[in-house]
């Protein structure tokens, strides 16, 4: 009887050690993710109430159609993509003018500026909405009194259905820092050389930005580009701490709702099923639309 090869045997137990320290992430995916995802789409198709575990009946598609019958639920859907829609080119443009700019070697200070912009991003969420709370207020906000002693009288940033979003879109950018980082270090990947011949062939900084950088920076924005669309579609905690109650509000804040406090559990997870939908089409979207455009090295 042959004997296995030596070749054979070690390949074997690489693959088995592999799966060993797979295991791990493996069972948190299966319990935290995808466990819960299977028992969200039966209780769907329930009236589950938390208060009752054990009484749970089937009621078909009521939840589908009172989520497609619900106007609050369209106005929230529409709320969200105008927000992202919004916030979008601003969470992705606004690194990238602040990663170029950190990325010159003359700047002086360059090491502490990155710093302070990376720093809101540390701060927790909670935290810095209260902060911008108190930075929006319609009387004592550090924002209005600064408009003040230009003679322009400040509008009410949170409370005022027409520019709520601004100030909500203000907070939102406080944490650019992270995606700044991500850029900076795909620009700093950028061999110089690339550079180097441009400046020789006469081409400048802005041309060198658009036929050096962007391509080169493509697979990092499109990292962006996709993190980004999920978390402003995603947009809760500024809505849920900043906006008075009855102002226009987002998807996930609606399904909040319904969770919380309408006791609508059924209904809640139907509506984060859609969302979930709605992101991974995106996703798909972007990668198959956007990949042809992505210059690997």
């Amino acid at each position: 009887m042959q004997q296995p090869s030596p070749t054979y045997d070690l390949r074997r137990q690489r693959i088995i050690w592999g799966w060993v320290f797979l295991s791990p992430w493996i069972i948190g995916f299966l319990i935290f993710y995808l466990i819960p995802m299977i028992a969200s789409l039966a209780f769907t198709f329930t009236d589950f109430d938390l208060t009752r575990p054990n009484d749970i009946n089937w009621v078909g598609l009521r939840n589908w159609q009172s989520l497609l019958a619900d106007p609050n639920v369209g106005a929230s859907l529409r709320n969200t993509f105008l927000y992202g829609a919004i916030a979008l080119p601003l969470t992705v443009g606004i690194p990238i003018l602040l990663a170029s700019l950190l990325n010159q070697p003359e700047l002086l200070g360059k090491r502490w500026l990155r710093t302070l912009f990376y720093m809101p991003f540390m701060i927790p969420t909670v935290a810095s909405a209260f902060i911008w709370a108190g930075y929006l207020n319609v009387e004592t906000g550090w924002l209005n009194r600064l408009l003040a002693l230009v003679g322009i009288s400040g509008p009410n940033w949170l409370y005022d259905p027409q520019i709520i979003y601004f100030g909500l879109f203000m907070a939102s950018l406080w944490g650019v820092g992270n995606s700044m980082l991500i850029t900076l270090a795909g620009m700093q990947a950028i061999p110089a050389d690339l550079y180097e011949s441009a400046a020789i062939d006469g081409a400048g900084r802005w041309s060198a930005l658009r036929h050096i950088t962007l391509p080169m920076l493509s697979p990092t924005l499109l990292f962006l580009l996709v993190i980004n669309t999920i978390g402003s579609l995603q947009a809760f905690t500024q809505f849920h701490l900043l906006i008075p109650e009855k102002s226009p509000t987002v998807y996930v804040y609606e399904t909040y709702r319904a969770f919380w406090y309408d006791n609508r559990y059924g209904l809640a997870s139907a509506m984060s099923l859609i969302l979930f939908v709605i992101l991974l089409t995106l996703t798909i979207i972007q990668y198959r639309g956007l990949n042809q455009r992505v210059h690997y090295q």
